[in-house]
């Protein structure tokens, strides 16, 4: 940390300052002159906005918790060695996106590793439903399904995108993301329910599937 803080303390900054870099540098002079209020409160402020950082990479929430708690450690374990406490503020966003980018790489690695694990094996014990030419007929009728789905009206398509998510949709929820008032999400879900199997029964494909 202390190869990118290399500007020497201004004293001026124990006054009052504005902005989060400010209270931030501010923090680390008290906390090194002995007062830990002002780190907590700058701890209390800007958890939020790590999270945010982090989370924004891609990070689980775990990912996020651990993240952030080791941002706040690693400032603390190197106060004394900071020159420059206004670049405290920009080293805890960089060193919150690069720890986070690290941890999605990571997870992501290890996923890929245990799927190509599971794969080679998996046709060995699986259920009748999953092996491979069961498989390839379940794969075969859904790509059909959604070569339907995305022939119908865009108003369709993403009233259905939205509630096949979830076993039971939020209306409000639906109402808000689609501008659509909650009283006529029900029949028009139906309609366009309707228009899908109308669609797919005309198609040879899909009742041979």
């Amino acid at each position: 940390m202390s190869d990118d803080l290399v500007e020497p303390v201004d004293t001026a900054l124990r006054g009052q300052g504005e902005g989060l870099a400010d209270q931030a540098a501010r923090a680390v002079v008290a906390y090194r002159d002995g007062d830990r209020a002002p780190m907590a409160a700058l701890v209390q402020v800007m958890t939020p906005l790590l999270w945010h950082t982090v989370r924004a990479q891609g990070a689980g929430t775990e990912q996020a918790q651990d993240i952030v708690q080791n941002v706040w450690l690693a400032l603390v374990r190197e106060i004394d060695t900071i020159r420059d406490p206004r670049a405290t503020l920009q080293w805890t966003l960089v060193t919150a996106k690069r720890a986070a980018w690290r941890a999605v790489r990571r997870s992501r690695e290890e996923a890929a590793r245990t799927d190509s694990d599971e794969a080679a094996t998996s046709w060995l014990t699986a259920p009748a439903d999953e092996l491979p030419d069961a498989r390839a007929l379940r794969d075969e009728r859904d790509r059909v399904l959604w070569d339907h789905v995305r022939s119908l009206p865009e108003r369709c398509r993403r009233l259905l995108g939205l509630v096949a998510m979830v076993d039971r949709p939020d209306y409000a929820v639906v109402s808000q993301a689609l501008g659509m008032p909650v009283g006529s999400i029900g029949p028009t879900r139906g309609r366009c329910l309707a228009k899908l199997r109308v669609s797919l029964a005309s198609d040879p494909s899909w009742s041979m599937s």
